[in-house]
């Protein structure tokens, strides 16, 4: 890992890369979940560049991580925002010309907005990990539930270790989306306008949603869309051991075809 940092407007992001330079093929952007940051995809990045050859590049949000903190509450739109307007931002900041973003929870949700609104011809696919597209009341229970271990137990420590500002981290994701007004977060609209193909990963067994999501895409995605739903899987399948190597498998695979189909 090549540590780096993004700076926009005078604030700084922390960012890696991961892999070798290759004019020819995309890098691969991670956009972390809810509570992630750049150290918490763990050994991913380096699995996927070594998968596949492709160099990978991940940054922190701001809030998270060692990234500059964000002012809360956090806006109903903060996933919208971050899709519209940083993250073009943060591919010419690091010089990708070609991308498939590869999205965590949040980050998926952020990947699909900004590839069903941007139309940036630098995106040349999608990878969505246990994304939302709409609010269930299973994934509100289950913030509901990990807010209570915030306070209560270690929770807050083992965050700490990864993020420099962890209030700012874990209060922005989880008033967010128990805000009342969150439950209008609906994503429909922009499904339909993504054109780059997509892969989407959902766990049998995600407490933070299920199947639904798949479903939601199937109605709407109109460009080649291909959906797994992990059995044994929960919220991480890249990071969990039983399922870990069936969904990095999955991932480069749908990298090696998405450079074959872009090389022809």
């Amino acid at each position: 890992m090549t540590p780096d940092e993004i700076v926009l407007d005078g604030r700084r992001l922390e960012a890696a890369w991961w892999g070798c330079d290759t004019n020819d093929a995309p890098t691969l952007l991670l956009l972390h979940e809810g509570l992630g940051c750049v150290a918490l995809w763990r050994d991913m990045p380096l699995r996927l560049a070594a998968g596949t050859g492709c160099r990978v590049f991940a940054y922190s949000r701001f809030g998270y991580g060692r990234s500059d903190p964000v002012t809360l509450p956090r806006p109903m739109t903060y996933m919208h925002d971050e899709a519209l307007h940083v993250l073009p931002r943060v591919l010419s900041a690091a010089g990708i010309g070609r991308a498939v973003l590869i999205g965590h929870s949040d980050g998926g949700s952020i990947a699909a907005i900004h590839a069903g609104a941007v139309r940036d011809p630098r995106i040349t696919g999608i990878v969505l990990i246990a994304a939302h597209f709409f609010v269930e009341e299973q994934n509100l229970q289950s913030i509901v539930q990990i807010g209570t271990e915030y306070e209560t137990t270690d929770l807050r420590a083992r965050l700490a270790r990864y993020h420099a500002n962890v209030d700012n981290a874990f209060r922005g994701w989880h008033d967010a989306w128990l805000d009342p007004r969150f439950r209008d977060f609906d994503l429909t609209k922009y499904l339909g306008g993504i054109t780059v193909p997509v892969l989407a990963l959902q766990g049998a067994d995600d407490p933070y949603g299920t199947a639904a999501q798949l479903g939601c895409l199937e109605s709407t995605v109109r460009s080649p869309l291909e959906t797994r739903l992990l059995a044994g899987a929960r919220h991480a399948p890249h990071l969990e051991a039983a399922v870990k190597e069936t969904t990095l498998a999955a991932i480069a695979g749908f990298v090696r075809a998405n450079l074959t189909e872009h090389r022809t």
